[in-house]
């Protein structure tokens, strides 16, 4: 299966956007097709071997739109160019056509007016000129003629179809008035030009606003590649030179000084600097950096000179995965947009048949053909499908956006909604709630040193944290550690070792007793009861005594677990340690539920278990045992420090090791969610009072007619209004 983003130029509306979606989901080969009008890509996924990037390329040029060929930013800013000089020049002459169609209407020379304009001395001329200006702003607006009569031939109506025929109706009545004018004065009455320039120009206004507000809601990307350095310092045969950063290859040796930004991910070779990895981890202070320490691009070196080895460049970086991270979340759509795009791919045909029966049901009441036309063309322009189309996806880009600034990375639009819903946050201990780097804190033992020359000789052939404390601990000491023979571990209890030709056990109590080892509890028990993990130490059989460990828990993370209580969200605590010392952290932390000594392989089994009892669940974990898990989990999230295997399991990464950025996250989400659901609501209600206000209820009851320019200027100003209300989310304070 091949996966592919292709920019899309020409869509206008959600309608656009859903024929596209349509047509290219039914193409054989293609397993999954996503179009976001806010970014205007396609997100497909097919079968090269039925189909390939030119067919679909072929089925989106056949809807009657084309396919970016430059930059995804050149296109944006060409197409904001192109639209800045047409709204201009239909400014120019739509100005001085306003003033002379309108002003005559106030009577009494309220304005100064050329008297040879006036319509009662010279109604021929007076029109003649409102065509010479109403002409060029058609010509500057044929792009909406084009597509609009396009997609009407296809039978796939958008937005431009609507605004072609209403402005077209009004024209060629206007034309038809003109030519009447010599024979029936009054027809200098029937002109409507300055309608169909005013309408074409403020929806040009409308247009070139709402780009240039949908250009912001890409600034989170945009800032995220401009850190990445343009060029490296290459160090071959001892001397520096400076290449282009995508000249970089696995392996290269480069030099990094004070003030410049490391290019590509790699590691240090020689040298020692303070590096800021504030645009990776939101942290303030400066991460101190000596050789065998990786580095990651994009980072500051803020003292010292160094020379790093080249491990991950170009797309491999982490500044570009979390950069397709953030564009694959602002390009996918949440759960909430498809009633939006429903009502889309009905509404401009629905809106097509209300216009017509409004015409005909007024010429029916006997109102006459101008007042029927009026009606038509306001009914035509007011409607507005741009506004539903844009509701959820500017609002998913911002959102995605601002939580990337934080160092939260949503990695689809989907577990931005989910999140929102959440009743229960599970977490895990160690290297979540804790600092994940436990150490030795006490012996209990009558040979403690022998103990621990055992216990770290055992422990040797395993990664796990405590067996990595254990060790730790003896090099500290400066033990010479025999070798071990064999070495077993296992998973959740402990490990087995053959060392100076004896049996060494060492872990809880499950794996003592499983092996006949009998195991003195009060002692340990005191200690589990202070948070702390005993680790039990036997030798052929018999228990030498015990290793306490202690995980302390990072300073914010009571603070995350009384920031969720409230937010009435319920915290559980899932861990492989004894009951005692899991009391005792979680007690310390204020969780509300403490589930002990769950097995690597149970932990996806407890999160299911709990989703049954309070609804969507939010697992938090760091580990390749947490994998598993957190996929079980409504939506997972992973820690910065956390494995691959954590981050890809994951819906959510978040960059720092902070408890409370899970909170900003469901903060985020249902910040986001509001915003989408106030679009929603405003571009529904929209339409759901304007169209019958065009249409001429009110007028039926005594109350005025809407005319077709100010139709066009609300449609407008809907789309603009929702793009601004998704652009607050960039700065709403959610800490």
């Amino acid at each position: 299966m091949t996966e592919k983003t292709i920019g899309i130029t020409g869509m206008h509306c959600a309608s656009c956007s859903t024929l596209v979606e349509r047509m290219v989901g039914m193409t054989p080969g293609v397993l999954k097709a996503s179009v976001n009008l806010a970014t205007e890509k396609l997100q497909v996924s097919y079968d090269e071997t039925q189909t390939n990037e030119e067919k679909i390329a072929a089925v989106i040029r056949d809807c009657g739109f084309d396919v970016a060929k430059q930059e995804d930013s050149d296109v944006k800013k060409n197409e904001l160019n192109r639209q800045r000089r047409r709204l201009m020049f239909s400014i120019i002459f739509t100005a001085p056509l306003l003033y002379i169609a309108m002003v005559p209407m106030l009577g009494g020379g309220v304005f100064p007016y050329p008297s040879f304009l006036l319509p009662e001395q010279n109604p021929l001329l007076f029109g003649v000129v409102q065509l010479c200006l109403c002409v060029p702003v058609l010509i500057l607006g044929a792009h909406f003629y084009r597509d609009g009569y396009l997609a009407l031939a296809k039978k796939r109506p958008n937005m431009d179809t609507l605004v072609a025929i209403g402005t077209t109706a009004a024209f060629a009545y206007s034309l038809y008035a003109l030519f009447m004018i010599p024979q029936e004065m009054h027809m200098v009455h029937s002109l409507y030009f300055e309608s169909a320039a005013t309408i074409l120009t403020l929806i040009s206004v409308g247009k070139y606003l709402e780009a240039r507000a949908k250009g912001k809601t890409g600034d989170a990307i945009r800032a995220l590649m401009d850190l990445a350095p343009k060029t490296g310092f290459l160090i071959e045969d001892g001397k520096e030179r400076e290449i282009p950063a995508s000249q970089i290859r696995v392996g290269d040796l480069l030099a990094c000084r004070p003030g410049q930004a490391f290019c590509v991910d790699g590691v240090v070779e020689s040298g020692s600097a303070s590096v800021d990895e504030s645009m990776l981890s939101g942290e303030s202070l400066p991460v101190y950096k000596q050789a065998g320490d990786a580095v990651t691009g994009a980072t500051v070196n803020k003292s010292g000179y160094v020379t790093y080895r080249a491990q991950k460049v170009g797309a491999d970086t982490v500044l570009a995965s979390i950069v397709k991270m953030v564009e694959n979340a602002q390009g996918s759509k949440a759960p909430i947009a498809k009633l939006a795009d429903v009502v889309a791919s009905k509404f401009v045909p629905a809106v097509l048949i209300i216009a017509a029966a409004a015409f005909v049901i007024w010429m029916l009441a006997g109102q006459s053909f101008s007042f029927a036309l009026t009606v038509f063309v306001s009914v035509l322009v007011i409607a507005c499908p741009c506004a539903l189309g844009l509701a959820t996806p500017t609002a998913i880009m911002v959102g995605t956006g601002r939580g990337a600034k934080m160092g939260i990375l949503f990695k689809d639009a989907q577990a931005l909604e989910t999140m929102h819903h959440t009743k229960s946050v599970v977490f895990d201990k160690t290297g979540t709630l804790t600092e994940g780097a436990p150490s030795v804190c006490d012996l209990v033992s009558d040979d403690a040193e022998g103990m621990m020359r055992l216990a770290a000789a055992a422990e040797t052939g395993s990664d796990h944290p405590l067996s990595r404390a254990v060790r730790d601990y003896a090099k500290e000491h400066d033990f010479s550690l025999p070798a071990a023979e064999s070495f077993e571990e296992i998973s959740g209890q402990g490990v087995i070792a053959r060392v100076e030709g004896s049996e060494v056990l060492l872990g809880n109590k499950k794996i003592m007793r499983a092996h006949g080892v009998d195991v003195e509890e009060n002692a340990a028990q005191k200690y589990a009861k202070e948070g702390k993990t005993p680790l039990y130490v036997a030798q052929n059989k018999k228990l030498l005594g015990f290793i306490c460990i202690a995980d302390p828990p990072r300073p914010t993370s009571r603070a995350a677990v009384q920031a969720l209580a409230d937010m009435h969200i319920k915290t559980v605590m899932l861990t492989g340690d004894n009951r005692h010392t899991a009391q005792a952290v979680g007690n310390a932390l204020g969780v509300e539920e403490i589930i002990p000594q769950v097995a690597p392989a149970d932990k996806a089994a407890e999160v299911q278990k709990i989703k049954t009892q309070h609804g969507v669940t939010v697992m938090v974990g760091d580990g390749i045992n947490d994998a598993p898990a957190l996929k079980s989990a409504d939506v997972g999230v992973s820690v910065g420090s956390g494995t691959d295997v954590a981050k890809n399991a994951a819906d959510v990464v978040i960059a720092r090791n902070d408890p409370e950025d899970v909170v900003q996250a469901i903060r985020l989400s249902r910040a986001t969610i509001r915003n989408i659901k106030q679009n929603l609501f405003w571009a529904f209600c929209y339409n759901v009072v304007g169209i019958p206000v065009a249409a001429g209820v009110l007028y039926a009851f005594g109350g005025p007619l809407l005319n077709p320019m100010i139709a066009a200027l609300a449609m407008s100003l809907s789309s603009v209004c929702v793009v601004t209300n998704a652009l607050r989310l960039s700065k709403i304070k959610l800490r």
